[in-house]
């Protein structure tokens, strides 16, 4: 008897992936104000930067990362070999009617050695490049939904005067707890002025990072360090 033929199944082609339309931007304004708290115009806000979605675990990541490698891992404690005393048994093996000893260093002993104690070590850790800088635009987004961010002209003094400084914040509203954050080029006055002030913070672009900007309660940032941010941050970068 034959054996029925066999069925030959044809392969479809695959479907050609459709074109994705390209998303309508999305305009962000903010009000650009001067150190006397007087509107000077609008700058608008990169929406891939000041406007995301905040995920905060990747935020708590970074944070975590962060103060891991500030830690200065000099912690120790003395094992057998570092403690200082004799080496001479304590007596007999045998005969005593007390369990064996081989050392009054031993860690059962009073000023003997740490069993598993902390070493000299390294805390820090790797972390991908592109979950930092996902983390900081989440940071910053986050203080934008939160109506905790200023636009400032400039951050320029005439004279060093930290008097000025403080009143110059006071009627920003932001006397306390404040990060300001310029452009590479700090003013030299400014930075000198707001050195001693309580809860302010200063500091350039370049070192923006997610715990200074969450650390503090209002974030504040100049045009120029507004551009540059955009720049180095924005996803098509």
């Amino acid at each position: 008897m034959a054996s029925p033929a066999k069925k030959t199944s044809v392969k479809k082609a695959p479907k050609a992936a459709k074109a994705r339309k390209p998303a309508a931007e999305v305009s962000m304004k903010a009000k650009v104000k001067n150190l006397k708290n007087e509107a000077v115009g609008e700058i608008d806000l990169v929406p891939e930067v000041f406007g995301i979605e905040v995920r905060k675990d990747l935020m708590a990541r970074v944070v975590h990362w962060q103060l891991a490698k500030r830690r200065s891992g000099n912690h120790k404690t003395k094992e057998i070999w570092d403690v200082m005393g004799t080496t001479k048994k304590p007596y007999a093996q045998k005969g005593t009617g007390n369990a064996r000893q081989g050392s009054l260093r031993s860690p059962q002993f009073r000023k003997g050695a740490v069993i598993f104690g902390p070493v000299v070590r390294d805390h820090g850790y790797s972390m991908p490049k592109k979950v930092r800088i996902q983390a900081l635009r989440c940071a910053l987004s986050c203080k934008q939904a939160e109506g905790k961010l200023i636009i400032l002209d400039t951050a320029k003094m005439d004279a060093v005067k930290s008097k000025t400084a403080a009143a110059a914040l006071k009627k920003l509203g932001v006397a306390r707890s404040v990060l300001i954050i310029d452009s590479a080029n700090l003013d030299e006055k400014f930075a000198l002025s707001v050195r001693n002030l309580r809860e302010v913070d200063l500091l350039p672009e370049q070192g923006a990072n997610v715990y200074d900007i969450l650390h503090r309660d209002t974030l504040v940032l100049t045009k120029n360090a507004v551009e540059q941010l955009s720049g180095r941050l924005k996803e098509s970068a």
